[in-house]
């Protein structure tokens, strides 16, 4: 008996499959067909290379192309790779901007340092961002306008005797940093730029230039008075410029001096280095010592 009820259920199971395959059939798929990965990528690459163009202007260009969208396609893959519209995109980004004319921009800021006897004194760097030089720096107790207009005036005189015409300049809404301090730049053709307010970041080239100073030169020595300070800084903007090796610049310095001498390996395998010492030992310096 049990026997007959299981060749009954596998008859039954039989005929169930039977009805079920002959009654299958391929359902239509509704709507439009998925998008092709090639194209979608074309989508993505066309919207970061022109950071202009809408999702109309994008859908002509795949057009003329031979491919037919619809915007409102492209305006979901954008979204789906988190890619805003054209009025956000066309928006240079800080970076971007100081990277496009960094060579032709200028950035300046304050550096303070008290003394032994605790009196302030001011000290008034610019730093061209692209080649990461130290162009200018002056120092006092007392930076009023006539001050700052005399500084200004120096650093413009400075860069034509090089031949040099920057374009910009970035400094920070201090107020020190008066309407009549600009406007010596904007007669010489040079555009002032003034950073937000609490970003540092905005200027980071002279304050990461700053932070050096303080970390390699001032916070290991007693300054006494202004004279003191200028002598120091003077020795350590040489060295900064012409020797210290920049991560920016492939570990390069900004102005190195030009090296007539040929790089030579001695005989016995030995490199002959000559260390220079600076402000007293706190800043070596090292070269090929000359063969006698």
């Amino acid at each position: 008996m049990a026997g007959v009820h299981r060749a009954a259920g596998t008859l039954l199971r039989w005929h169930r499959r039977l009805v079920a395959n002959h009654w299958t059939y391929s359902h239509p798929r509704h709507g439009r067909p998925p998008i092709a990965r090639e194209v979608r990528e074309l989508v993505l690459r066309l919207a970061r290379e022109n950071t202009s163009w809408g999702y109309v202007r994008i859908v002509g260009e795949l057009r003329r192309l031979g491919i037919d969208v619809y915007a409102t396609l492209v305006r979901n893959i954008l979204r789906a790779a988190g890619i805003p519209p054209a009025p956000e995109r066309d928006r240079l980004s800080w970076r971007s901007f100081l990277r496009q004319h960094a060579a032709s921009t200028l950035a300046c800021d304050f550096l303070t340092v008290d003394t032994v006897l605790l009196r302030r004194l001011y000290v008034l760097v610019f730093i061209c961002v692209g080649s990461r030089r130290i162009e200018y720096m002056a120092c006092t107790s007392n930076p009023d306008g006539v001050w700052m207009l005399q500084q200004a005036r120096n650093l413009l005189m400075d860069l034509e005797d090089r031949g040099q015409r920057p374009r910009l300049l970035i400094h920070d809404r201090d107020s020190k940093f008066s309407r009549a301090f600009d406007a010596v730049f904007h007669s010489d053709g040079i555009r002032v730029v003034r950073s937000p307010v609490r970003a540092p970041n905005a200027n980071a080239h002279v304050e990461r230039w700053v932070g050096s100073v303080r970390r390699e030169c001032l916070d290991r020595l007693l300054i006494f008075n202004r004279r003191q300070l200028e002598r120091i800084l003077r020795v350590y903007v040489r060295h900064y410029n012409e020797q210290r090796p920049h991560r920016a610049l492939a570990l390069q310095a900004p102005d190195p001096p030009a090296v007539t001498s040929m790089r030579t390996e001695p005989a016995s395998g030995a490199i002959a280095i000559r260390r220079r010492d600076l402000l007293g030992g706190l800043i070596h310096e090292y070269e090929p010592a000359k063969a006698a």
